[in-house]
């Protein structure tokens, strides 16, 4: 099984914001109530951006942006905490 793409179509919100927790303030920030919403299990980018009329390649532009801005900033894998 492949993992999944942030950018796969059929991705439910939930599950981006649960796989990648830097995406979550990018929804805040807009003003996008998908945080916690109970439609966020069933809910793609395209019905978010459908929504809010936001366009959804500026919206995953943003939330590839906030992914690598957190894995920058991340330590390595196994690394030792506090060192």
């Amino acid at each position: 099984m492949r993992a999944p793409r942030l950018d796969d179509p059929d991705l439910p919100l939930a599950e981006i914001m649960r796989r990648w927790p830097a995406t979550v303030p990018v929804f805040l920030a807009r003003g996008m109530l998908c945080v916690g919403c109970v439609i966020g299990p069933f809910h793609t980018v395209d019905d978010a951006c459908e929504e809010y009329g936001i366009d959804p390649g500026t919206l995953l532009a943003e939330l590839r942006a906030a992914v690598s801005s957190a894995a920058a900033t991340e330590p390595p894998v196994g690394a030792a905490a506090g060192r």
